[in-house]
């Protein structure tokens, strides 16, 4: 091998080594920012694109106007990629998202201020001190048990997330319950898979119905459908029904949006279902905090062909802004009139749930929500209490 022929080979696999190096650290990066999508994959395809140019150059394989005009609409076409999916990006973020995965709950902390908690217009008749009952439980429900803290707990700063009064959705909630780090836990009614895991560790769970809401479906305000039957709304997260036009809508694909497993409103969707299989969730890529990739439950994007559920406070009091309408369900509209005549058919009681507590202030502080000052509560919250009538 010629001399100068070896000194290029080295030179290029100097390069090579180097930009792939670099093509990694970069790609890396990406991920952890979350460019999965696309920066990813583009890093990827610049870093291969460069080594060859690399190599290209370096055996002066192409004449130099042919090679000027390769890397010029290289480079062109990466630049118009990155335009277009800006573009894309831009309007994605622009469209309302609805979950309450991310949602700030600080505004409805006990003693927050100018906290959104509703307060009694009389001192509680329940004060109390010493060992606080430990409350957790579902997003949706955080503001009213805040409320219940708020009259009856000691005045001070309860973290959201790690306190007395905290909310870490209704999956991990139930796990800290049947692990014995809360006392009682605010949640809808658990799902087959929760009760079956509290049955075989032997513990025995006590629900007390606290108050009534419903479980509700919601499209985008331009979609012209304003109700399903329930024959409909299976047939649409089995996966038997795909277009709009099916229900008596405009000619576009239904995009159905699904929540996590063991979630309470995802337990109340399979209730619903039946014995009919629900198609699988629309997913997307994310990274975790480890760096791996995997696929997590979409959360609701408000797309004009979307459909989406949650239940009715959640999407009606905290979610003001989501250009949505909840829809009919066999021709009854999800109010509280209606919740309280039992005419919508996806009402039904949410619980304070124990599981064995040996702390004093746990009964005390359930018969205090069952009475009138805490049923009070539910109502001027936005709920319906059990003992309304």
């Amino acid at each position: 091998m010629k001399p100068n022929l070896v000194l290029n080979f080295i030179l290029a696999l100097i390069m090579v080594v180097v930009l792939g190096f670099f093509g990694y650290v970069g790609t890396v990066i990406s991920l952890l920012m979350g460019g999965i999508t696309f920066y990813t994959p583009l890093i990827v395809v610049v870093s291969v694109s460069l080594m060859m140019i690399t190599v290209v150059v370096i055996f002066r394989l192409l004449k130099p106007k042919t090679l000027k005009i390769t890397v010029m609409s290289f480079l062109a076409l990466c630049l118009i990629s990155i335009a277009v999916y800006e573009i894309f990006e831009s309007y994605q973020r622009s469209i309302v998202t609805v979950s309450d995965q991310d949602y700030n709950l600080y505004g409805y902390q006990p003693f927050h201020d100018d906290t959104n908690v509703v307060a009694l217009d009389e001192p509680a008749n329940v004060k109390l001190e010493g060992d606080l009952p430990i409350l957790d439980g579902a997003t949706a429900l955080y503001p009213v048990y805040s409320a219940f803290a708020r009259a009856t707990y000691p005045e001070k700063e309860y973290n959201v997330h790690q306190s007395e009064v905290m909310s870490n959705q209704t999956g991990e909630a139930f796990q800290h319950l049947l692990n014995g780090q809360v006392d009682i836990i605010f949640v809808a009614a658990p799902s087959k898979r929760q009760l079956e895991q509290a049955q075989k560790r032997g513990i025995e769970l006590e629900m007390t119905p606290i108050g009534r809401e419903a479980f509700v479906f919601f499209v985008n305000e331009k979609n012209p459908i304003t109700g399903l039957s329930i024959e409909q709304i299976q047939g649409i997260y089995s996966g038997k029904i795909t277009n709009w036009s099916e229900v008596g809508g405009e000619n576009t694909s239904i995009r159905a949006f699904q929540r996590p497993a063991d979630s309470g409103s995802q337990t109340a969707l399979e209730k619903i279902m039946e014995d009919v299989p629900i198609a699988d969730p629309l997913t997307e890529d994310v990274v975790s905090g480890m760096g791996g990739v995997f696929e997590e439950v979409s959360s609701y994007k408000n797309y004009k062909n979307a459909i989406g559920y949650t239940f009715r406070f959640f999407s009606n009091e905290m979610v003001k802004d989501g250009e949505i309408r909840h829809l009919k369900i066999e021709g009854v509209y999800p109010d509280k009139e209606t919740i309280r005549s039992g005419s919508y058919p996806f009402a039904s009681e949410f619980y304070a749930i124990t599981a064995g507590s040996d702390n004093p202030n746990v009964d005390v502080l359930l018969k205090w929500i069952l009475s009138e000052q805490g049923q009070r509560l539910i109502e001027e919250t936005g709920y319906v209490a059990v003992n309304s009538e």
